[in-house]
């Protein structure tokens, strides 16, 4: 007992056993979790891991028994607290089914998520839940993660020829749907010159929710000026660096249906710069109901999704996926629920 293999060696199972005096079969049955090794052993096993500082080699582990315990998760846009719910939803549930999260960001570019994908193979995860940077391109994608891995698509399609990844499963919100929503809310609050704000139209999700808000403005007999349709990055900042637009040409709209809560709170921002007051000079609906949408000034009014329970959602599909390999690809579509707060406010007179 006490032993301790030489500074700079990596320490080995022998090395335990030899350190507890049990067999090097007890020491890997303990790092596997088997029922078979009784407490006490495996208290002593657990004891002399922490004693030598032994480092499990799980890829290696993973390699013997042709398995993997690793589950990879590839966003877009992890800056965005949606995002960031989204994450730990995911990981709540693989990390009580024994999977290890591989996480990833792509920070909206194609370019970073085909190097991210190709790092995260290495790995050799059982599985990929991917959230596709705008311009995602089918074929890109085929090549990073071959046709073997399994993938579920989380919100947006990916472009090009998607034939080719048809045996992708995919978990998409009721995009067009919500905007519906939101746009019908609007023009019940009694607004006739209504945005649609942030997103950028090559985006499927963005598409979506700009069908909705064109359906509904149209069905309504209300037009929609050019320079209401405004582009940005979907986050906080360019939302903020955008706002001008909305007031560059004729009438200003007085309401805005915006892409997602972190372009709502960024416009939010930019009209205050303007000396406008949300919720009182303009109104204004998000989408995701993040964290913050309820306590911000106004709180907002936006489309619920909850973001938490749709990456425990992702993460059940994908390891239903890999219990089921032969299955039919599947396609979730999420309803979504319009939230009325205090930033939807009539037209100020």
């Amino acid at each position: 007992m006490g032993n301790t293999p030489p500074v700079g060696r990596k320490v080995t199972l022998s090395d335990i056993a030899a350190g507890c005096d049990v067999s090097r079969a007890t020491v890997s049955l303990v790092l596997r979790g088997s029922p078979l090794v009784n407490k006490h052993t495996r208290a002593r096993v657990e004891e002399e891991l922490r004693r030598q500082g032994y480092v499990y080699n799980r890829a290696a582990a993973n390699l013997r028994r042709r398995t993997s315990s690793s589950i990879a998760l590839v966003l877009n846009d992890l800056a965005n607290p949606f995002f960031a719910e989204f994450a730990a939803g995911v990981d709540d549930v693989l990390g009580n089914a024994g999977y290890v999260t591989l996480l990833g960001s792509s920070s909206e570019s194609t370019q970073r998520e085909v190097a991210v994908l190709g790092s995260l193979m290495e790995h050799g995860p059982a599985g990929i839940i991917l959230s596709p940077a705008e311009d995602s391109d089918a074929q890109q994608v085929l090549a990073a993660v071959g046709a073997q891995t399994p993938l579920l698509l989380f919100n947006r399609e990916v472009s090009g020829d998607v034939s080719m990844c048809d045996h992708w499963d995919r978990l998409f919100l009721d995009n067009q749907h919500g905007a519906r929503l939101a746009t019908e809310h609007l023009i019940e609050q009694g607004h006739q010159r209504i945005a649609f704000y942030g997103g950028h139209r090559h985006s499927s999700s963005c598409q979506e929710r700009r069908t909705g808000y064109t359906e509904v403005m149209k069905a309504a007999g209300v037009p929609v000026e050019p320079h209401w349709m405004v582009e940005c990055m979907p986050n906080r900042l360019d939302a903020v660096a955008q706002c001008e637009h909305l007031f560059a040409n004729g009438a200003a709209p007085t309401a805005a249906v915006c892409y997602n809560d972190a372009v709502a709170l960024g416009l939010m921002l930019g009209l205050h710069q303007r000396g406008l007051q949300p919720g009182r000079d303009f109104a204004l609906t998000g989408f995701d109901d993040i964290a913050e949408a309820a306590v911000s000034a106004p709180p907002l009014t936006t489309l619920a999704v909850t973001p938490r329970a749709r990456g425990r959602q992702a993460a059940e599909l994908i390891m239903q996926r890999l219990q089921e390999p032969s299955a039919s690809p599947r396609q979730t579509i999420v309803p979504v629920q319009l939230l009325v707060r205090a930033s939807s406010c009539p037209p100020h007179a």
